[in-house]
């Protein structure tokens, strides 16, 4: 059975930027691939309107898109109070791992410190 990855913001943004790390890691995995609604607008930030966002449109369409639900929103508010000060994990982070927890999915990052805490998280490669 195919294991669910869920791609954190900073794998992706290597990826598009080129990194040959990301990309061999993206392309090769057989794993079923995932990204929040929090990675999308995290991709988006500082996007200039025309082609930039229509590159970033069809890179995205490659993934199963995961909405910010209310189980997923709660979730990210009680993770963020528990680890918000220990580990540094902010709102946005809070909510990705909120959402891997409730789809059963792997995270996969370069920024282990703040999802630590969480036993299903995997570093593809080091910068």
């Amino acid at each position: 059975m195919k294991e669910k990855y869920l791609i954190d913001t900073d794998v992706l943004i290597d990826y598009i930027r080129g990194n040959s790390q990301a990309i061999k890691f993206l392309e090769n995995t057989d794993n079923d691939l995932f990204i929040s609604a929090i990675t999308v607008a995290e991709l988006f930030a500082g996007v200039r309107e025309g082609s930039e966002q229509d590159k970033i449109n069809v890179f995205i369409s490659a993934f199963e898109f995961l909405p910010i639900t209310h189980q997923i929103a709660q979730k990210g508010v009680l993770i963020r109070r528990d680890y918000g000060k220990s580990h540094g994990i902010g709102f946005g982070d809070s909510l990705i791992a909120a959402s891997a927890i409730e789809t059963d999915s792997t995270i996969v990052t370069l920024n282990f410190k703040h999802f630590q805490m969480f036993k299903n998280v995997i570093v593809p490669y080091k910068r």
